[in-house]
């Protein structure tokens, strides 16, 4: 009997890693604020709604385009709690160091957690820092979790979605996981493609604080938009339909992915934002995002629908429709 083993797969957030949560760590673990599902930990706490969230950061390469693991590691836990609708106020980090990485970049990668906490308007409380000898990691990882309140009349989660519902994202997708590969790989390419890492929690308090009744918010990162969408469609039993023409994308990354044989539906976010919103609200919605300074290229990109519950569906450029999966295997390791 061949042993099964972990593999990268497991860490790509689609198919496998979903089985693996639904298979092993689930039945293990299973308490009700866990098996929502949803990016963080709904809490009530004598009578306060909390937000808790958590996040391991293992990116390769350490520096990248308009970023680094640090400011990453910041912006991913603000914005998990801010999609429970909370508002984020303390973070944790965590730190596990390999033998030999130089103390320079160490300094910059605190720097840049420090100055991305600041902008969120979170603060850095508590931490740990691990060692391990040379070449038992791989320069850094950093995890962090977070604590954020959840205003009493606020109700956001994966498992709101409703028949008619508009789905809004905040800008052009796909742009980090381009820039982390581009480094990576040392490809050089015309255009200037940099991470979209920015913290969403000012953007997200401006619509929650509206009347637009906010049904569901997530940020899809590993995985990217098409799988975010599959888990939100599973979690609210409907079906989603979204239109090609209408999807965010910068020419640039469209055509990398061309040329790679990617698909941007499956490549990781981490400043960008999907919101689902009664149709009344919508427009709305969508000016109040794209006031803010990451989301001046939000669109409307699909609805809701009764029919084909659990699925997605892509309108295509010429009018057919193609169904949109989760993302099978691992498309970029280690791109968060």
């Amino acid at each position: 009997m061949i042993e099964e083993k972990v593999l990268l797969d497991h860490g790509s957030g689609g198919k496998v890693s979903h089985s693996m949560f639904s298979d092993l760590i689930l039945p293990l673990f299973d308490n009700p604020e866990l098996s929502k599902q949803d990016d963080g930990a709904t809490l009530d706490i004598e009578g306060t709604k909390l937000a808790f969230s958590t996040d391991s950061y293992v990116v390769d390469p350490i520096f990248f385009p308009g970023g680094n693991i640090g400011d990453l590691a910041v912006n991913g836990t603000v914005n998990d709690i801010s999609m429970c609708g909370a508002i984020p106020k303390f973070i944790s980090a965590g730190l596990i160091l390999e033998e030999g990485l130089p103390v320079k970049d160490l300094r910059i990668i605190l720097e840049s957690m420090a100055t991305a906490a600041r902008k969120a308007g979170v603060k850095i409380v508590t931490g740990d820092t691990k060692v391990v000898p040379k070449g038992k990691a791989d320069k850094i990882f950093i995890n962090t979790s977070g604590i954020g309140v959840i205003p009493s009349h606020i109700n956001v989660s994966g498992s709101n979605a409703k028949p008619g519902d508009k789905i809004i994202v905040s800008g052009t997708i796909a742009d980090h996981g381009i820039a982390v590969l581009s480094s990576r790989e040392g490809l050089k390419f015309d255009s200037d493609i940099k991470t979209d890492s920015a913290p969403l929690n000012k953007m997200v308090q401006s619509i929650i604080q509206s009347d637009c009744d906010i049904h569901v918010l997530r940020d899809p990162t590993r995985g990217g938009l098409g799988t975010t969408l599959n888990e939100i469609a599973s979690q609210s039993k409907v079906g989603i339909k979204i239109n090609e023409q209408s999807l965010p994308i910068r020419g640039a990354v469209q055509g990398i992915c061309e040329l790679l044989g990617f698909d941007p539906l499956y490549i990781a976010n981490e400043g960008k934002l999907i919101a689902f919103v009664p149709e009344k609200y919508a427009q709305k919605a969508l000016e109040l995002i794209q006031q803010d300074e990451f989301g001046k290229d939000a669109v409307i990109i699909g609805e809701v629908t009764r029919e084909d519950p659990g699925k997605v569906f892509l309108k295509t450029r010429i009018g057919g429709l193609r169904i949109i999966d989760m993302l099978t295997g691992e498309q970029l390791p280690r791109i968060c």
